[in-house]
């Protein structure tokens, strides 16, 4: 499987960050990726207002990736804001083809840090897995559950869509993260941050240092802080040998 992490800096403009999901769905497409994988919040940049953005998985947005993904014949997977109840939004990562169209909507919300995401979004209960593909967002990556749990249910590849929050010692977190998740559920982590923005913010606009774990850990890939698209092979057969290596999943008691 070959896949493309583009870390991107979305703006707050949804028509915008639509036209560099083309661009680089694309530029992806001609490399011969066939999963393309954006950043959490790639519709639009946290630190704007949500709500007003927000839309349904059929609304004009998520149309617009299902036709650029479609026109590719890749899977395209961004992350956007979706209407929830009570005026709040779901964070969702949207997963489009052209024989599917789903969305994960978040299950964790960051309320760490200083920064309360549940004050505006509204928490996700249900996991995602596409084939042998699952789908987490950003901080999911400190729960191993969800991890574990995607795997229970067929997944070899673990797709993260992040906008992870800047600050001292994040970028050396995130980056131990990802690999205890690959570690902890023995899949690939495909871990796809917002570039760093350069800009202090009190939102988490994203640090970059997107990065390929494999299912023993390892690092396969890995970008800087500044936008870049990484496209990177991944030799399925090593989870069933990681697995055989190190069954943590059938010798779980607990």
């Amino acid at each position: 499987m070959r896949v493309a992490l583009s870390q991107i800096t979305s703006t707050p403009s949804p028509d915008e960050n639509l036209t560099l999901v083309a661009e680089q769905v694309k530029a992806a497409a001609a490399d011969g990726a066939s999963v393309v994988l954006f950043p959490e919040a790639t519709m639009a940049c946290f630190g704007t207002s949500l709500g007003p953005l927000a839309e349904p998985l059929d609304g004009p947005w998520a149309s617009g990736v299902r036709e650029i993904a479609s026109s590719h014949d890749v899977l395209v997977v961004a992350g956007m804001f979706t209407p929830a109840p009570n005026g709040r939004v779901f964070n969702t990562l949207l997963a489009t083809a052209r024989d599917r169209h789903v969305g994960y909507d978040k299950i964790h919300l960051y309320d760490a840090f200083g920064f309360q995401e549940s004050r505006t979004v509204a928490p996700g209960d249900e996991l995602v897995v596409l084939a042998d593909v699952g789908i987490a967002t950003c901080y999911d990556v400190r729960f191993p559950g969800v991890f574990t749990g995607l795997a229970d249910r067929g997944a070899s590849v673990i797709l993260l869509g992040a906008s992870w929050g800047a600050g001292p010692g994040k970028v050396e977190q995130w980056e131990l993260l990802v690999r205890a998740r690959a570690l902890d559920s023995t899949c690939f982590v495909v871990a796809c941050g917002q570039a760093d923005p350069g800009v202090p913010t009190t939102a988490p606009t994203g640090v970059g240092h997107s990065l390929v774990a494999a299912p023993d850990g390892s690092v396969v890939a890995s970008a800087g802080a500044d936008p870049e698209l990484l496209v990177v092979d991944l030799d399925l057969t090593l989870v069933e040998r990681t697995r055989a290596n190190i069954p943590v999943l059938a010798n779980r008691r607990l």
